[in-house]
């Protein structure tokens, strides 16, 4: 038998995570909304049956259906966040092998497991939602695509119990059957179409497909996707994740920004974001891009797409020096006269921070400045983002997201912790 390897999926996720403390809203149409209150990124079961399409926006979905009675919540990153950390860490106990594939989605390496697999699967749905509250679905077979498939016919059908295992043929090809092509794990639209036209118009179609064929007409991607679908394993689980090469700190505006020192406070801002994010990966960056840009769909408006690459001598991952450069970048390109909608700072060129050179005249970050970022970072990750900040951040930051509905960070911070 083939090593198996199951797909564990949170379902419903960051409308779980809303649910685990507030219990009075269990069995209410529920969803959650992305940035700026915009579209629609979570449903409940119950708000599934009303027609609320994911990624829909919210005033056009409230035109369209009657959502009188339906629960909703702003996201809550931070909250879901730790949530998400909460439940990798209770499956890391049940594997030795752990590939974390997205804030809701793990993949695990049952190699040892196969004479009570099913048991195992079972406990490991039982242990997540005792100790988090958050449900799940899980899928077992003998590749990644495969278990994926499996994880979402767990999620389907209703007398599953959450759990579902394709290791038979018989099973594959009743679980290909049930399903669309594009509902295949990486086959999107414009994929579709040219898989269609070569006469593969079904995912048992790619299934029967040959392998070299596929490699040849499309990409080794393909030629791995049709070997996983036959039950050949070609995609291995990632023990660790590999170094990202880019960070970007981006957000749109919760109303019009005009004036040059808000947007200071907003590039300040994700400068400081992105130097965090790049820290925990240990990284440093000799390059970064400031953006700033109108908003498109208001045609009637001035429009502007600007961004300013700057280039440093020596890489850094040092805030204040980041946030600069950062600066330096917005003077070049703000404009006066314009509504702005949203600003970012990318990172780029990143290196491993104990790998940076020196040059005759510029030095690495000094043992104080590594000292001074990591008692910053200490300081917000216990007491709260942004309770150490530069002061170029503002305070006020009146440019913030719109988040009206947004729930308490129960788990992260003090002064929100859940009343009983």
């Amino acid at each position: 038998m083939t090593a198996p390897i199951a797909l564990v999926d949170c379902n419903n996720f960051y409308a779980s995570c809303e649910l685990v403390f507030q219990p009075a809203l269990r069995g209410k149409p529920v969803v959650v909304l992305s940035n700026n209150d915009g579209c629609v990124i979570a449903r409940s079961n119950e708000a599934k049956a009303l027609g609320i399409r994911m990624g829909e926006p919210w005033h056009i979905c409230n035109a369209r259906v009657d959502t009188q009675g339906v629960i909703v919540r702003s996201s809550n990153y931070t909250l879901y966040g730790d949530m998400s950390a909460r439940v990798m860490q209770i499956l890391a106990d049940f594997t030795p092998d752990l590939e974390i594939y997205s804030i809701d989605e793990a993949f695990l390496d049952l190699t040892g497991f196969e004479s009570h697999m099913e048991a195992h699967a079972r406990a490991l749905r039982k242990t997540v939602l005792q100790c988090t509250g958050i449900p799940a679905s899980v899928g077992i077979a003998p590749t990644k695509t495969l278990a994926k498939l499996a994880n979402r016919q767990a999620k389907k059908d209703p007398t599953s119990g959450g759990l579902a295992m394709l290791f038979t043929q018989e099973a594959q090809v009743d679980a290909l059957a049930r399903i669309e092509l594009t509902d295949l794990w990486g086959i999107a639209g414009r994929l579709a179409e040219r898989l269609i036209a070569v006469g593969i118009k079904t995912p048992l179609d790619l299934r029967n497909a040959d392998a070299k064929f596929m490699r040849e007409r499309f990409s080794v991607v393909m030629e791995r996707m049709t070997l996983e679908l036959q039950g050949t394993p070609c995609i291995a689980l990632e023990d660790a994740l590999p170094d990202k090469k880019s960070i970007m700190a981006s957000r749109s505006f919760g109303r019009m920004v005009t004036e040059k020192r808000e947007l200071e406070e907003a590039i300040s801002t994700h400068t400081a974001r992105a130097a965090e994010k790049m820290r925990r990966q240990h990284l440093a960056t000799s390059r970064l891009v400031v953006f700033i840009h109108t908003n498109q769909f208001r045609p009637q408006d001035r429009q502007l797409f600007a961004e300013q690459t700057i280039n440093l001598s020596v890489a850094t991952a040092d805030s204040g020096q980041l946030t600069t450069a950062a600066l330096r970048a917005l003077a070049a390109i703000f404009k006066t006269g314009h509504q702005y909608k949203k600003s970012g700072v990318m990172l780029l060129n990143l290196t491993p921070a104990s790998r940076v050179q020196g040059t005759l005249f510029d030095c690495p970050d000094s043992p104080r400045t590594l000292a001074r970022m990591k008692a910053i970072d200490a300081l917000n990750k216990r007491y709260g983002r942004d309770t150490v900040s530069f002061a170029t951040s503002g305070r006020k930051r009146g440019w913030m997201l719109r988040s009206e509905f947004i729930s308490p960070r129960y788990t992260t911070n003090w002064d929100e912790l859940l009343s009983v």
